[in-house]
């Protein structure tokens, strides 16, 4: 029975230290990288449907940087610039990332962003908006 005793209060403790650990990481002190699992994208008329990342020119993996406040690319070759990240603050479990994107030269194509990402899990969800068009692109990020 002792052992038992020991091995228990043992594995409870181990939990306890990896939750620990893992809450951690997702709390805006440590890199993420962010993998785009799916993308919606809805029009005024009501209709939403679900897109490649590549049809609307999102990356499929995504490095957040909290030092340089930017996201952008996680591929060392893909050469888009980054966005920055204007707004940062965590609410219910959640980091929340806000910003907004000009888009291309001489295009009416901006955007505003928010991204949330749970402190428990590392689920991403990410909502964008800008003229006639709103997008919905759910993830999971992990530390880098």
């Amino acid at each position: 029975m002792k052992k038992f005793t020991w091995i228990t209060v043992f594995l409870m403790g181990a939990l306890v230290a990896v939750s620990a650990a893992a809450a951690g990481d997702f709390d805006g002190t440590r890199p993420l990288l962010v993998s785009v699992l799916r993308v919606v994208e809805c029009t005024p008329d009501g209709a939403c449907r679900q897109v490649s990342p590549e049809s609307v020119e999102l990356p499929q993996f995504m490095k957040i940087d909290f030092a340089n406040k930017t996201i952008g690319p996680a591929a060392a070759d893909d050469d888009r610039p980054g966005t920055p990240i204007e707004r940062q603050e965590v609410v219910d479990g959640k980091l929340i990332l806000q910003g907004a994107e000009d888009g291309y030269d001489k295009m009416r194509d901006g955007l505003g962003w928010t991204i949330a990402i749970s402190a428990e899990t590392g689920q991403v969800v990410l909502t964008a908006s800008g003229d006639e068009v709103a997008f919905v692109v759910f993830g999971a990020a992990l530390p880098l």
